[in-house]
């Protein structure tokens, strides 16, 4: 079966898209990745995405154009891929915000109306992905440690990370998932303050400055790193508004961000014990982040999902494909004890008729040149 993935992360720089086949072979799920690519937003939706994101407050109309722009831009990148004859869609959209209050996820929001998709390809669309799983109880995210748990499984001793707008790792010899805190986001919303730019090319600017380590222990103090998992963040917390007052230059503070992010991934790593770290997102294109994380790890093996296959700027968009097809099974893509729903929940809701399909929950997912 050919599933079409389609989302955009809490960095909202664009669509990433993932064409893949998966055939059932006794318990190991294989999958090739036919296709992938990136679509960025127009500058219309991208400005509005920033506009309605925390700590702004945005008006029902605008959410309705947000709807609407984000879904026909999905459709879009979806009709790209039809010459490949996809069979499903499934679409993640944008995030515009995950309802956290005193550890417990209330509701989550995601914009990109699914009939747009629907219409223009005139194939079934699963979306609206997270929300089962947070009335089950449970966070909601990190939704990857379905795709995770599968990859990894004759890896006991790693874990898996992915790097975006917010970090989430995955630990499945412990039935482990979570946000570790900001991945990206502190780091873009101070670079487009302070310089206009989206995001540090390479981390070139916080490599030429120096950690101010009484600003990272403030920093470290925010009662977040405290909780237990399961737990999930977002850019509720961590927006523009979360930025210190300080006297500090751009790049000293692009340092000390960039230290935030390696130092609260590398004591949840070090907390499990984990022998290999693979990593994916865009965080792995920050050479700087990457060496600050490789060396605060140590002795940890860090690597990116491209020794797995799964190319790391692609990683997100295959485990929604991966949630497509089983939804499209009637298979569930949530680890309760992962997400700390009360159940495994089947995830989405389905515009258009689904294929007839039958399959076995697998235990392994292989992915093939």
């Amino acid at each position: 079966m050919r599933v079409l993935g389609l989302s955009s992360g809490t960095s909202y720089d664009g669509i990433d898209a993932a064409l893949v086949e998966f055939e059932p072979d006794g318990a190991v799920l294989r999958a090739r990745l036919l296709r992938t690519g990136t679509f960025p937003y127009s500058d219309r939706t991208r400005d509005a995405i920033r506009a309605a994101l925390p700590p702004n407050q945005v008006d029902l109309g605008a959410v309705c154009r947000l709807d609407t722009w984000i879904g026909q831009e999905f459709a879009e990148a979806a009709a790209s891929y039809q010459a490949a004859e996809p069979e499903l869609v499934c679409s993640h959209g944008q995030t515009l915000f995950h309802w956290v209050e005193g550890g417990a996820a209330l509701g989550t929001l995601q914009l990109g109306q699914p009939a747009w998709i629907a219409e223009r390809t005139g194939l079934p669309v699963v979306a609206d992905v997270r929300v089962r799983d947070i009335a089950a109880g449970g966070q909601g995210a990190p939704l990857a440690a379905i795709l995770d748990t599968l990859l990894l499984a004759d890896r006991p001793a790693a874990g898996a990370l992915n790097i975006g707008g917010i970090a989430n790792l995955t630990v499945p010899s412990r039935r482990l998932a979570y946000d570790t805190g900001p991945g990206n986001a502190l780091i873009d919303a101070a670079m487009l303050r302070l310089t206009g730019r989206a995001y540090d090319e390479d981390g070139e600017l916080a490599r030429s400055g120096r950690i101010l380590p009484g600003l990272l222990g403030d920093l470290l103090q925010d009662p977040y790193y405290a909780r237990q998992p399961p737990k999930s963040t977002g850019k509720e917390l961590f927006h523009a508004g979360y930025l210190p007052t300080t006297d500090a230059g751009p790049a000293d503070l692009l340092a000390t961000l960039t230290e935030l992010t390696a130092v609260t991934i590398a004591t949840e790593v070090a907390e499990h014990g984990l022998a290999s770290l693979v990593v994916s997102g865009g965080g792995v294109r920050n050479a700087y982040l990457m060496e600050r994380l490789t060396e605060l790890v140590g002795p940890t093996v860090v690597t990116t999902s491209d020794a797995l296959g799964v190319p790391a700027d692609s990683k997100e968009a295959l485990l929604f494909a991966l949630i497509g097809w089983l939804t499209a099974h009637g298979l569930a893509a949530t680890l309760p004890a992962c997400t700390g729903a009360r159940t495994a929940s089947v995830l989405g809701s389905v515009t258009g008729p689904l294929p007839p399909r039958t399959a076995t929950t697998p235990v392994r997912l292989v992915v093939e040149p």
